[in-house]
């Protein structure tokens, strides 16, 4: 009896770490991750709700929405969004194809269409209703 739930427990792991190689990449669950054009034309294909958000550093206003961010991200209703950061100092020409002017500016997409932006917002109520746009 032992070798056989031995062999069950193999063949469970075996099934669940092939299934994880076809898992969805981590850019298209709330999880916060540098900005990649190739993972945000992905996101927006797949019809997949789309955060942006275009902080800095040194930007009080965006280390402000940051905790805001984690807590709607625990949120059921908005595990499947693809969360891209954007660095305001260092990704100008990511600034540029967004038309973003300002660190702390919060997009959100529908798939391929923009529904909602703001900037200086720190607000959660009004964040998280950004966010419910784009579901």
């Amino acid at each position: 009896m032992g070798v056989w739930m031995l062999t069950r427990r193999t063949l469970l792991l075996a099934a669940l770490a092939t299934a994880s190689s076809f898992a969805i990449p981590p850019a298209v669950s709330f999880e916060r991750r540098a900005f990649d054009a190739t993972a945000f034309e992905a996101a927006k294909s797949a019809g997949q709700p789309i955060l942006i958000h275009v902080s800095a550093p040194w930007c009080p206003t965006c280390r402000a929405q940051k905790p805001i961010l984690a807590e709607l991200a625990s949120k059921p209703k908005f595990r499947s969004f693809a969360f891209f950061e954007v660095d305001f100092d260092s990704q100008k020409d990511v600034l540029r194809m967004l038309n973003v002017h300002q660190q702390s500016t919060l997009i959100t997409f529908k798939g391929k269409k923009e529904v909602g932006r703001s900037t200086g917002d720190t607000n959660a109520t009004s964040i998280e209703a950004l966010l419910n746009k784009a579901i």
